[in-house]
Parts: structure tokens; sequence; C-alpha cells
């Protein structure tokens, strides 16, 4: 767990989670496991077909048909397993992180401010609320398939904070992405690099959030 772009004797008024990885456990390996028998196979695919990079595209607010007719242009023969990318996507789901959850209910029970910034489509973070309704427990959620803009680029945390209602020194950021957490640190806000809800709770003891 590394924190950055605060001091252990900082007040803050809020915390601001990253919600894949951190709340909810997405993974495309969750469903293409099922899909693809050779892990390398798999990995492959995930690599070079449905990248993250490719990925990336429908956080920052390309729709899912125009990535999916791209992607099999590039790769006409794996048509089926692509469009599974989007038909079949609730079941990259797998849950809620162990820990966080609780986490997240300590502190609004504590009158802490609970937000998130999350590089999530604009399409599939509705159904992600659906199957877990935790989402629904922040004072707000800035999702990056909306505004068309993605961490770690300042700009989000700037529109966020100002949509927010907070000044950066009083807002606590946690994200499993070093380069999300640099980018939060760099517009001003606190930052953690999440790693597991254990190691997360001993940095918001220290802080005095729990």
């Amino acid at each position: 767990m590394t924190t950055t772009g605060g001091t252990m004797g900082q007040r803050y008024e809020a915390v601001v989670f990253d919600l894949g990885g951190v709340v909810v456990d997405w993974n495309p390996r969750h469903l293409y496991r099922k899909l693809i028998d050779d892990p390398e196979r798999m990995e492959w695919f995930l690599t070079e077909v449905c990248h993250g990079p490719w990925n990336t595209e429908q956080d920052r607010g390309r729709p899912f048909a125009e990535g999916i007719r791209e992607a099999v242009e590039r790769h006409p023969g794996h048509r089926e397993l692509i469009e599974a990318y989007w038909s079949r996507w609730p079941e990259m789901l797998d849950g809620l992180v162990p820990g966080t959850p609780e986490i997240l209910a300590e502190l609004q029970r504590a009158g802490t401010a609970t937000y998130a910034i999350s590089n999530w489509s604009a399409e599939t973070y509705p159904l992600a609320v659906d199957h877990y309704p935790v989402l629904k427990l922040f004072r707000d959620v800035v999702v990056s398939g909306e505004l068309k803009m993605i961490k770690p680029d300042p700009e989000i945390y700037r529109y966020a904070l100002d949509r927010f209602g907070l000044s950066p020194e009083r807002a606590l950021f946690i994200d499993d992405s070093p380069a999300n957490v640099e980018g939060a640190a760099a517009v001003g806000m606190g930052a953690i690099l999440f790693t597991d809800a254990a190691a997360l709770r001993g940095e918001l003891e220290r802080y005095g959030l729990l």
C-alpha cells in the first residue's frame, strides 16, 4: 500500500474510490475462462484482440458496437469471441472485492462523504449497478465513458472535484492503478494505491477515518 500526495496529519473530509478492482471484482478473464480452454490462448486473445487499450476506448466513450466492429475487422476469425465481450459482459463481474464494502459502510456511518471516479463504459456501468446496489450508496459517481475523459487525465479529477464540491487537499483518492494514483496526487489529492482491504483499512485508520 502506497500513499502519495498527503501526510499522516492531513485531515480529509471525503474519500473518493475507484470501482473496478477496488469495490467490484471486474476482470474479462472471469468470462473468457469459460470460453477458451487453453490459458495461453485466452491470454493471447486478451492481449492481442480485445486488449487493454481497446477496452480503454469504450471507457473513454466509444460505443461498444463500434469497438466490436473494429476488433472483428482486425480478427474476423474470432467474431464470436469478440462479440461475447459485449453480449456476455456481466459474466466479467465476480462479486465485490472482499472487505471493501465493509470499509465503505463504516466510512458512511461515520459521516465521511464517499464518492467515486471510475474508468467505465457508459453502456456497462448501469449493468454493474444493477448487479451491485452498493454502488448506489456513493454520494456521486463520475463515470469516464459518460464524460469522454479518462483517468489519469488531470481534467477528470478536476471535473470530479468541482462536481463533488471538494478541494483537492481535502479529498483522499483510492485506486488499484499506480498511474491513476499518481494522476490524483498530481492535482493535489491525497492518494492511496489499493492492494487489498486490510492494507486500506490500516491506511484509513492512520488518517483517523476509521
